[in-house]
């Protein structure tokens, strides 16, 4: 997980642990070396970040963007 500490982190980090997964936690002051190196080292089955941290992580993972609107929400539904 590489996001602020927000609102978004806790729902993120509380939607790991009921999944029973582990989670790596990536601070986005890191620099970008030691986070490309952190993501190869640990080998995650997925990213779970923020839209503004989205497009500065050059990660091939899948990736979950936590504060993106769905289009149901968007639809009122």
């Amino acid at each position: 997980i590489c996001v602020e500490r927000s609102l978004e982190m806790v729902v993120g980090l509380l939607g790991i642990l009921k999944a029973g997964a582990a989670y790596l936690p990536l601070d986005p002051a890191y620099p970008a070396e030691r986070l490309a190196y952190m993501l190869s080292d640990a080998a995650p089955v997925a990213l779970l970040t923020q839209s503004a941290l989205a497009e500065t992580l050059d990660s091939h993972l899948p990736t979950v963007v936590l504060d993106a609107r769905s289009p149901s929400a968007l639809d009122g539904a």
